[in-house]
């Protein structure tokens, strides 16, 4: 059985990505947003910057709007319904809040928002994830998640003696976004 790698145990990160780093595209028609948080989409790049290769955009689409978007090959994709209702995939499966669509492969994207919203939900909101699959075996427990059952009872035995750190003091504490020189 393979052993945890430093790979496996690699540091956690974070990223403070304001409204104002993203890079925001527009459907051909107008009638859909789409915010580039990480990775690509059809040669425009986001300001994520991730271990493996990863895209992840925040997509607002307009009733009776289409988003028709490229996609790499080699990713899988995910599509995740924040809010409305509409359909996905070429086959237009049905979607709505709360509901995740998992594509097969390809390389394109088709969501479309239903002609008409909730009047508390006016657009069809989605994020749309995908990545290279790591075509390794998966082992999970709780927010633990390694290849096999004895690398996550290592993983357990390791935060148990505290060797994933702690957090510090305040670490909890509100986020505020930093200020532009512009804004008062």
């Amino acid at each position: 059985m393979p052993a945890i790698t430093a790979d496996t145990l690699t540091l956690p990160r974070y990223q403070a990505i304001e409204a104002h780093d993203v890079t925001l595209l527009a459907s051909d028609d107008g009638g859909a947003l789409i915010r580039i948080i990480a990775g690509d989409i059809d040669g425009y790049h986001g300001p994520g910057v991730t271990h493996t290769p990863i895209t992840l955009a925040h997509t607002t689409i307009a009733p009776g709007a289409r988003l028709n978007i490229p996609w790499d090959r080699d990713f899988n994709a995910l599509v995740y319904v924040l809010s409305g209702r509409g359909t996905v995939g070429p086959v237009a499966h049905p979607i709505q809040q709360g509901q995740l669509a998992v594509l097969g492969p390809g390389d394109r994207i088709t969501v479309a928002a239903a002609p008409s919203q909730d009047a508390h939900r006016p657009s069809l909101e989605v994020l749309i994830l995908g990545g290279r699959p790591i075509r390794e075996p998966v082992f999970h427990y709780g927010p633990f998640v390694m290849n096999t059952k004895t690398e996550v009872i290592q993983a357990l035995e390791y935060f148990g003696a505290g060797k994933f750190g702690s957090i510090p003091p305040n670490a909890l504490m509100p986020y505020h976004p930093r200020r532009s020189a512009n804004s008062t």
